[in-house]
């Protein structure tokens, strides 16, 4: 008894833990903030730029040696990594748009973007695989909540930034360096993986709704605090200080975990796995579990390869039709996220906005909802009816090409408008695809699975922003003094959102045919579920 209030306090402190580490790894989202002081500084044409933003994704791509890493080390290791990568990749850039070095050779300053890039994946790695680990049965939630607190990162350094330091792109860049290594260093005593059958906690969901809730205020928090019009000295420290309280505020659960579990008499629950049935209860249930077991083994049987839904290895993986399928949908989605907000400086300005901080803040704050509604609501609607997870990645791609014909059209206030829907569909696109590849190949080796996943994100820096946006933008734009170049009006970008608005739809087409192929094995999901949630029920009544 004992030991389950030890391993439930550690498992609630541990998603604390990954909470504000997630909080603060969204700094690959900032490059907006602070792509303009290295323009000038270092006189570069608008492909450059965009080639520096690639490098700074590409580092996502070695992302691959996290996760052959997690299954290998501990945790803290990994986040160790991670964090020293970042303190060096961000320290550099510091140092050279402070001015206190030279701008470096253009392939150095690649390089040091590359490794800022890189330190993320270690530390989203570390969170995303012990977590979705230790809530094997939530993981539609807690994908959702940690990606949620990802893409408020960035509207947490944003506004940490506007309120302290009157958004200077140096001070920026300071904090990207400095934040995370000292939050990941304390995370590294908390965030631990909990063993399968240790402890099954009743009120998980209870719990993942508080941490729904005060991510929801962090949010709204942000928001409020962007149309306040020219905040004092004063108003600003106390934002910052309400900021902290609020980050603060999740270490509600374990303590109120702890409190209530030294009154009670826990007995341990054997945690079984997603796609087998209840051992005891309500014997239709059990008959329920019975025949989905042996419908899985006889597929099983029947073919050389796992099944979808089965453990799978690597190599495994990569020889099936739904990973691909999976993978491109996800560059379609992700890369041309990634675009809009790699490329915001540039675009607001040529819509005539000298300040895109606004925006910025704006794609990272809509996106939270989108990660965090979209792993709740579609984990609620497995549960109700068996609804595939891809069906909602087809919805959100729908979405993000209509928003991108609204950019293209640059009517006015169209780049709020678009900054919103860009920010849900990307966020919606992420939450949704860390669980679904769980889901689809197993958790035995999902560090390497979702790190090959996320080479989307340089994949689709380097098509979508490196070369369509980058190439694009420079046959519009003209030459300016010192070797840079610049383009103002709506023409500039039209001809990308249209590419992209396209490129969306493809997207939606195969999310649709994945649905379609995985409705099997969600219906499998949803009976499994029930059948474990049913005799529960039935011996309270």
């Amino acid at each position: 008894m004992g030991g389950d209030w030890s391993w439930s306090r550690r498992k609630w402190i541990g998603l604390v833990a990954a909470v504000w580490i997630q909080a603060i790894s969204g700094n690959n989202y900032t490059f907006s903030n602070y792509s303009d002081a290295l323009k000038s500084l270092m006189h570069l044409t608008q492909v450059q730029l965009n080639n520096l933003s690639v490098a700074k994704d590409v580092g996502k791509a070695f992302g691959l040696l996290a996760g052959l890493a997690s299954d290998k080390f501990p945790t803290w290791i990994i986040l160790l990594i991670g964090s020293v990568e970042g303190l060096v990749g961000y320290g550099v850039q510091w140092l050279v748009v402070s001015q206190r070095i030279q701008p470096l050779p253009y392939y150095q300053m690649c390089i040091f973007l590359c490794l800022g890039g890189n330190s993320t994946t270690w530390m989203n790695t570390a969170v995303l695989v012990t977590c979705i680990r230790n809530f094997r049965r939530n993981r539609g939630p807690v994908s959702g909540i940690l990606k949620g607190y990802v893409g408020l990162s960035t509207a947490i350094f944003t506004d940490l930034c506007s309120a302290l330091f009157a958004n200077d792109p140096a001070s920026f860049l300071i904090m990207l360096a400095l934040i995370p290594f000292v939050v990941c260093l304390s995370g590294i005593f908390f965030l631990r993986e909990i063993p399968p059958a240790a402890v099954q906690d009743d009120e998980e969901s209870t719990y993942f709704g508080v941490f729904n809730a005060v991510a929801v205020a962090v949010a709204v928090y942000l928001l409020a605090f962007d149309f306040v019009p020219n905040p004092s000295a004063f108003a600003s420290r106390a934002f910052s200080v309400g900021l902290l309280v609020l980050l603060a505020a999740p270490l509600g659960i374990p303590v109120h975990s702890y409190m209530k579990a030294r009154g009670l008499d826990l007995e341990g629950r054997v945690e079984e796995p997603l796609l087998r049935g209840n051992g005891n209860g309500n014997e239709c249930e059990v008959q329920r579990g019975n025949v989905l077991a042996e419908d899985a083994e006889a597929v099983a049987v029947g073919k050389s390869r796992p099944a979808v839904g089965e453990e799978h290895t690597v190599w495994e993986v990569l020889r099936t039709v739904d990973f691909w399928i999976l993978f491109v949908s996800f560059l379609c989605g992700v890369g041309t996220g990634l675009a809009v907000m790699n490329n915001m400086g540039q675009i607001g300005l040529a819509l005539g906005y000298s300040d895109v901080s606004l925006f910025v803040s704006l794609t990272s704050i809509w996106g939270f909802f989108g990660r965090i509604v979209s792993g709740s609501v579609s984990e609620h609607f497995i549960k109700r009816g068996g609804t595939p997870r891809p069906l909602w990645n087809a919805g959100s791609q729908i979405l993000m090409s209509v928003g991108y014909i609204l950019l293209a059209m640059a009517m006015p206030g169209s780049l709020y408008i678009g900054s919103i829907v860009v920010g849900i569909c990307y966020g919606v696109r992420l939450a949704i695809t860390v669980p679904t590849a769980s889901e689809l190949f197993g958790l035995r080796y999902y560090g390497l699975i979702y790190n090959i996943l996320i080479l989307n994100l340089p994949l689709g820096s380097f098509l979508f922003s490196g070369l369509l946006a980058g190439i694009l933008y420079d046959m519009e734009a003209t030459t300016t003094t010192g070797g840079g170049n610049t383009c103002i009006g709506p023409h500039c970008y039209r001809l990308v959102f249209i590419v992209m608005s396209a490129a969306c739809l493809i997207g939606f087409f195969l999310d649709l045919l994945l649905s379609i192929r995985t409705k099997m094995l969600y219906k499998r999901i949803y009976f499994t579920k029930n059948s474990n949630k049913n005799p529960l029920t039935s011996t309270r009544q």
